[in-house]
């Protein structure tokens, strides 16, 4: 398949300079290592010339994909689906069955994109032949790195006999690229200055809490003036996440939380509500500030200041992508200072003096327990929204189907009626 006939897909006309640039240098005899900011496109800059690269009449994965996280690795295989190559794809990670990954591979993909761990468990029990696996692709390979995956992607890495190419994807410059990559005649695509140049939307405001108010209460009042504009708090750590949280539940304002120590579900549920609308807000630790497939956020508050420049980056790369506009906000109690990294001051943003609730939003999730695994697809879903529940179209929003399950945002006016009508529906014999 030509890639032109890809783009459409993805509602593009035509492809950027880094992805032009990958284009041209990853079906060449030569490793290639890609820096881009998050937000720019580097999953289609690899995909797409690295699925040329794949043979209909070769046996076994070809291609192998790792990353740092579960998300990222559900959002490649939703891009690669996206594309309509025909090629088999699979995605393992942790928190997903064993059992069904393992029956997924027993007719072996083209592409397997993972998780180090789960994918050195698999190489291990002998569970994926990757013998013909000529092409390595290790995206966001610095957050591999910090995550401590050395040995997991050392191991993988000696089990693939025919690798011939390696492809590298990072946010940030990676200033020694470890032995047991591998790597050789390398060609380095660094865009970090072209989208720096691009990003020239993001505005930077600091926010000072005034004496005597709590951070978490100077904290509501920003959310409250906020609105319902969509919006993402970062913290350091997870009990601020968490105590965040209770006073947002306290103060009835719907949100989502998101940290290293939810339960996949609960991630996953958080991400889709966020994707779908049916929440505006998010409360994390710097887990969500990569690799997730979210929407563009109108605005980022740093709760607790990111210790370094690269950190905030990847924060701030949550909102003013790719020529939208957006804000960051830096949250100031008077022991604070500013980040020594910030490259200019930041405007003021005075507090309001009373907390508003923002708007509830005009969306809710309607949880379906049947999936992927079910045979149901979106379309099943949508046929008996429609017909059976009675929904319009400008009613019914994003749908998600999992292996197990399917979420569906419909109009919060219309949610209890929907409900009602569908109660005693079947979707293919499955109540």
């Amino acid at each position: 398949m030509d890639y032109t006939d890809i783009l459409p897909r993805f509602k593009i006309t035509s492809l950027n300079d880094m992805q032009q640039a990958a284009m041209e240098a990853i079906p060449k005899a030569n490793d290639v290592v890609i820096i881009s900011p998050t937000g720019s496109g580097k999953t289609l800059a690899y995909l797409l010339p690295a699925l040329q690269l794949l043979k209909p009449e070769v046996p076994g994965v070809q291609l192998l994909i790792v990353v740092p996280s579960r998300e990222l690795a559900l959002q490649i295989e939703q891009v690669l689906k996206q594309m309509g190559t025909g090629y088999k794809i699979n995605c393992c990670y942790g928190g997903h069955s064993i059992r069904i990954e393992k029956n997924n591979l027993s007719h072996p993909p083209a592409v397997l994109v993972g998780t180090p761990g789960r994918i050195g468990y698999h190489l291990r029990n002998e569970n994926v032949i990757v013998k013909q696996s000529q092409t390595l692709i290790l995206d966001e390979f610095d957050k591999s790195l910090e995550g401590g995956f050395q040995e997991e992607m050392s191991y993988i890495i000696t089990r693939l006999p025919s690798l011939q190419k390696r492809i590298l994807t990072s946010a940030t410059v990676l200033t020694e690229i470890p032995s047991f990559v591998g790597i050789r005649n390398k060609v380095t695509l660094d865009y970090r200055a072209q989208y720096h140049e691009q990003k020239s939307a993001l505005e930077i405001k600091a926010v000072h809490i005034p004496e005597g108010v709590d951070k978490v209460e100077g904290l509501m009042l920003l959310i409250g003036a906020l609105g319902a504009k969509s919006k993402i708090v970062f913290c350091n750590h997870r009990d601020a996440v968490r105590r965040i949280s209770l006073q947002l539940d306290r103060l009835n304002v719907a949100h989502g939380i998101y940290h290293g120590e939810m339960d996949q579900m609960e991630r996953e549920k958080a991400l889709i509500k966020l994707r779908n609308g049916s929440t505006t807000l998010l409360i994390t630790t710097d887990l969500a500030s990569r690799g997730l497939d979210i929407p563009e956020i109108e605005s980022v508050i740093h709760y607790q200041l990111p210790p370094t420049a690269d950190i905030m980056t990847h924060r701030n790369g949550r909102t003013a992508r790719m020529h939208a506009d957006g804000t960051a906000y830096l949250l100031l109690e008077s022991k604070d200072h500013l980040p020594h990294f910030l490259e200019a001051e930041p405007e003021e943003f005075k507090l309001p003096h009373s907390f508003t609730r923002p708007e509830p939003s005009q969306w809710q999730t309607l949880y379906i327990a049947a999936g992927k695994k079910d045979r149901i697809n979106r379309t099943d879903i949508v046929g008996m929204l429609l017909q059976k529940g009675g929904l319009q179209k400008d009613e019914l929003g994003k749908i998600e189907v999992m292996d197990n399950a399917a979420y569906a945002a419909v109009r919060t006016d219309k949610i209890k009626k929907t409900l009602s009508l569908i109660s005693n529906e079947k979707i293919k014999n499955k109540k």
